[in-house]
Formats: C-alpha cells, sequence, structure tokens
C-alpha cells in the first residue's frame, strides 16, 4: 500500500493542477523574459549598425539613413558591501561588517562606508587582496546532518558543512542561513551574492517546511495556539501551515512559515513547554533534499537555479522601485 507524504495534511496544500500551473506561469514568464532581452539586443546591435552605416563614406544615389542618437555606455554604479558579495567573498551582511572594520580599500584608500558608489574603474582590495567578480556561479544543495556547523570557518576547530562539499568546487562557497548545529535538512551554499542577499532578506519571504519530533504529543490546544500566532521574546510569530505529520504518533508534526528569525522553529515549541528532540528542514523555497542522502550534496540543475531567481518576483521588482 502506498505510504502518504507526511504533509499531505497541510491545511495550505495546493492541488496538483494547481501546482502545474504555477509551474507553467513561471515557464512563460521566463520565455518571455528572454525573449525581451534578445529583442533589445537585437535593436542595439542594429542602432550600432546604421551608426556605422551613417559615419563611413556615403555611396552615389543613395540617401544616407537618419542618423540615430549615440548611446553613450555609462559605468553603473554599485554599492561596495554588494560588490564585495559579488565577488563571492560573503554575504552583504558580512561585507558591511568587513567594511566597518577597515579591512576594505578602494584605489588604496581605506573605505568605511558600506553604501560607498563604486564604478567599473575602481579596484577593491580585501584584507590586502585584490576581489574580482564570480564569473563562475556554484549552487549546491546539501542534505546536512547533525553535529555539523553552518558557518564558513570555526575558531574552535568543530566541523563545519563546508567540511562535506571539500573539493565541489574551486570557488569560494557559502552557506545561506543557517541551521543550528543539531538540525538537519536541505541547505544551500552558493558564491552568487546576488542571490545569496535575495533569499537572506526578511521580506523576501522564502517558503521553509521542518519536519518536528517532541518529546510528547502536541496537544488540539497548543496547535490551535500555533496557528493563531503566537508571541517570542522577541515578537509576534505568525506561521504558514502546521499539521500533524502522523495520525498515530502526535509527537511528530510538520509546520511551514516565511520568518528567518534564529531558531524559531525550536523556540516556538520550548515556549509551550516541549523538547525539540529531531528538527530536520525538509523545504526550503522551490529546493527538497529528495533523492540526497543525509551528509552528501549535488549540484543544482539549470531549471533549479532559475526558479529560485524568479521566485517572488514581484517582491524584488518592488524593492527596485523603493530603492
Amino acid at each position: 500500500m502506498k505510504k502518504n507524504h507526511p504533509f499531505e495534511k497541510f491545511a495550505t496544500r495546493k492541488k496538483n493542477s494547481a501546482i502545474k500551473e504555477e509551474f507553467r506561469q513561471e515557464k512563460r514568464k521566463i520565455k518571455k523574459e528572454r525573449a525581451e532581452r534578445i529583442e533589445l539586443q537585437k535593436q542595439a546591435r542594429r542602432a550600432a549598425g546604421a551608426a556605422g552605416q551613417t559615419n563611413g563614406p556615403r555611396q552615389e544615389g543613395r540617401t544616407a539613413p537618419a542618423r540615430p542618437a549615440i548611446v553613450k555606455k555609462v559605468n553603473e554604479q554599485m554599492p561596495l558591501n554588494k560588490y564585495i558579495a559579488h565577488c563571492g567573498v560573503c554575504s552583504r551582511r558580512d561585507a558591511v561588517d568587513f567594511i566597518k572594520e577597515g579591512k576594505v580599500k578602494v584605489n588604496d584608500v581605506v573605505v568605511l562606508e558600506p553604501g560607498y558608489k563604486l564604478t567599473d574603474q575602481d579596484e577593491v582590495k580585501l584584507s590586502g587582496k585584490k576581489l574580482f567578480p564570480a564569473r563562475n556561479l556554484v549552487y549546491i544543495l546539501l542534505n546536512k546532518p547533525k553535529d555539523y556547523i553552518t558557518t564558513s570557518e570555526d575558531t574552535h576547530g568543530r566541523k563545519t558543512v563546508l567540511d562535506l562539499v571539500k573539493g565541489a568546487t574551486t570557488e569560494r562557497i557559502y552557506p545561506i542561513g543557517r541551521l543550528d548545529r543539531n538540525t538537519t535538512g536541505v541547505l544551500l551554499l552558493t558564491n552568487d551574492g546576488e542571490l545569496t542577499q535575495k533569499l537572506s532578506h526578511p521580506s523576501f519571504e522564502v517558503r521553509k517546511t521542518y519536519e518536528v519530533r517532541l518529546d510528547k504529543p502536541l496537544t488540539k490546544a497548543h496547535f490551535d495556539r500555533i496557528v493563531a500566532g503566537i508571541t517570542l521574546e522577541d515578537g509576534p510569530v505568525q506561521i504558514d501551515a502546521l499539521a500533524y505529520a502522523d495520525a498515530a504518533d502526535r509527537s511528530i508534526v510538520g509546520i511551514e512559515l516565511h520568518s528567518g528569525r534564529n531558531r524559531i522553529v525550536r523556540r516556538i515549541f520550548e515556549s509551550l513547554g516541549y523538547d525539540v528532540r529531531n528538527l530536520d528542514r525538509v523545504i526550503f523555497g522551490n529546493l527538497t533534499k529528495k533523492n540526497v542522502e543525509r551528509g552528501k550534496w549535488r549540484f543544482l540543475k539549470d531549471k533549479e537555479i532559475r526558479l529560485l531567481k524568479f521566485m517572488n518576483s514581484s517582491f524584488t521588482r518592488k524593492s527596485k522601485v523603493e530603492d
């Protein structure tokens, strides 16, 4: 007999037809944006060709075409912390710390302002090492086991998630977000600073789903309190969905939320008197740990990368307008 998926009972679970339609709409959107970019490139090439004809020798009996407007290439300015993130060194947030600590120089002058605007003519150094924007972007999905911490390096000699992907790439990669030492499951590592910023932004609302094993059954009263919204020491928490994963064992629950606050899932249940025995992240954005054994990893597929980058694109457009 086919075993039901532990999270089938989520109240917000969508029908397969709705999920398929979302994928179709996403695919159409990507194709449309690609076609628009190609058309813009064609227009730019036609304009450049027309300009060349106008500046060249005129031929007898032919009327010279109208001279198009001259398009000048303008050096785009980029905030210093964003540039450092694009170089694959760290996230924008960590870049801010490096800058304020005086470790960053622009044209051999220390700059302490993270928002300092750069052009493509500027030379940036971090701790004396010249930085270059990352060209080979790498995306790795890891099924994190226990007893590994999600930092690039640890001064106490503890095992980090980078030990598990050692040799996967020569690029410097780092984890997006954090899973505490005893939490397992889906973790994304990359050197794409822009994507890191998007997925780490608290307002970007990246979906995260966890399987939680408690020391005792979750009561119906506490179930309802969590669904209604619960207040912790650092403010209220609103989850997206909650379900008993196994009707026969109510100490196992599935919880979905968008919050990225520190240890948020553990603190929700601990505030109600439960001890979280095991916490496993089964979904992050559009990524699952399917076919990836604990402690193993794989590179993301092109389609997965595109969906990550276009996920919640309405928020991305809104942010750019507000900036």
